[in-house]
């Protein structure tokens, strides 16, 4: 995809990488605290899925594993999101406030991802009543 003068390139690919490099920085400047430990876990292994799952979706080997991948992305993304939502800031303003904006982040992909399944799966279906019709006899030369 080539950028236009004066409109941003839209890299889905880059997009998530960056969702999960900035996770990665996120978390590094919270308090270690027992919960924040675990949570962090869980946190940064979605948030790398979730680009990790889409790449591969782009290598789909059919429509189906293509939907199946965009699914676990969508899926990775609002996990994302609730793991970002538990992890303890000590109510510190700048943490807020980063952590707002990659909830934001989360689900907006969320969202991306939900839309390219429904466009998916519209597209298939469109194709399929399509073959049912060619395949229908026709019923005004009697064949």
């Amino acid at each position: 995809m080539t950028a236009t003068p004066g409109r941003k390139r839209y890299d889905l690919e880059e997009r998530t990488y960056l969702f999960a490099e900035r996770v990665r920085a996120f978390v590094k400047k919270l308090p270690r605290t027992i919960c924040n430990i675990e949570d962090v876990k869980q946190l940064v292994r979605a948030s790398g899925s979730v680009g990790a799952n889409y790449i591969e979706a782009n290598e789909a080997l059919g429509k189906k594993d293509f939907r199946m991948r965009i699914r676990i992305s969508r899926k990775e993304s609002k996990e994302s999101r609730y793991w970002l939502r538990l992890v303890d800031t000590h109510a510190d303003p700048a943490l807020n406030t980063e952590r707002d904006e990659l909830i934001q982040e989360a689900t907006e992909l969320m969202r991306i991802f939900g839309a390219i399944l429904r466009k998916s799966e519209e597209t298939e279906s469109a194709k399929r009543q399509t073959r049912k019709e060619c395949e229908a006899p026709n019923t005004q030369t009697g064949r």
